[in-house]
């Protein structure tokens, strides 16, 4: 209650503090589209869902709605003009970030992003709604009167004449039609800016398996910057994404040490797949990928494997135990 009752009194001091709008502003702006504008220079973890979902509120209210949505290990606020400092005492960071985003109009060097801001899936779909919707429309052209019919003159015979004999054509052999083996296998099309945005976007869903002391390895020791969920990239799940950058974990606790040989190489053989796989769509989005095993014999089998097939991958020793 105290920390609501403190955003309230920030927006209303903030409110009171910003000039009139100039008359030369267009009055029909829609409010909704100049939310999803503003909403599309920030980075959000949910892809703009909640964005969308509350875009026809004031910007105000939607800042307070959406707020934990932020990517707010990339956004920095700056009270360079000294109006939230009311917040800073009564309601901490959060309060501060809110005070400074819900103003009408953003001072520079007040909010800063670090990396580059990849547009929402969600604010984009909904941006491009408004595209199609402000198309002019193509009317149809008038169509002209028809002109009234005229009696046709009536014909007369013509005398029959025998067509002149026509040169025999010179017989031209078939081309031979292509074969199967002839034609080129076709490309698959290549993915728009838009797909491959989609793809990348991070989707936390709730950890697969049930296993306690895996999913509790894979929350404390990246650390996860969504605990209790795995990291959905391009349809993989990945154990965690770690908090304050861009990097994707897959984390094994198996009691490795306790198999014997001929298990220890199959369970390598099969991690090295996994791992290559994983790998190769994390590169792709973007991201850097480790993986962390409980032991040190873990570590030295795995990295032996990944060395004779030729791969660099990051592995680490978590410590973990079952």
């Amino acid at each position: 209650m105290c920390f609501r009752a403190c955003i309230a009194l920030l927006l209303y001091v903030s409110a009171c503090a910003t000039s009139a709008p100039s008359p030369r502003e267009p009055a029909a702006r829609d409010p909704r589209l100049a939310n999803l504008q503003r909403a599309a220079t920030l980075p959000w973890t949910d892809g703009g869902q909640c964005v969308v979902e509350k875009a026809s509120q004031p910007w105000s209210v939607l800042v307070e709605r959406c707020f934990h949505a932020l990517d707010q290990e990339r956004v920095q606020f700056r009270d360079t003009m000294g109006r939230c400092s009311v917040a800073s005492a009564g309601a901490a960071a959060v309060g501060l970030g809110v005070c400074v985003l819900a103003a009408p109009e953003i001072v520079v060097g007040a909010v800063i992003i670090t990396g580059v801001v990849v547009v929402g899936f969600a604010i984009s779909e909904a941006l491009e709604a408004y595209e199609k919707r402000g198309r002019p429309q193509v009317r149809p052209l008038p169509t002209r009167p028809v002109p009234e019919a005229r009696p046709v003159p009536e014909a007369r015979p013509v005398a029959e004449t025998k067509p002149a004999p026509q040169e025999p054509q010179k017989k031209r052999r078939p081309k031979p039609e292509p074969t199967g083996e002839n034609w080129p296998p076709p490309l698959p099309p290549e993915p728009t800016d838009k797909e491959r945005r989609r793809r990348c976007e991070v989707i936390p869903e709730k950890h697969r398996g049930g296993d306690k002391a895996h999913n509790d390895c894979a929350d404390w020791y990246p650390p996860n910057r969504y605990p209790g969920m795995d990291a959905v990239v391009d349809g993989k799940a990945f154990d965690a994404l770690q908090v304050g950058v861009r990097g994707l974990w897959e984390i094994k606790t198996d009691e490795f040490d306790t198999y014997n040989e001929f298990v220890k190489k199959q369970v390598v053989a099969d991690e090295l797949e996994e791992f290559e796989e994983e790998s190769r769509i994390a590169l792709a989005c973007g991201y850097d990928f480790t993986v962390g095993v409980s032991t040190e014999a873990h570590k030295a089998a795995l990295m032996a494997a990944l060395e004779a097939a030729g791969l660099r991958i990051r592995v680490v020793v978590t410590g973990c135990k079952r």
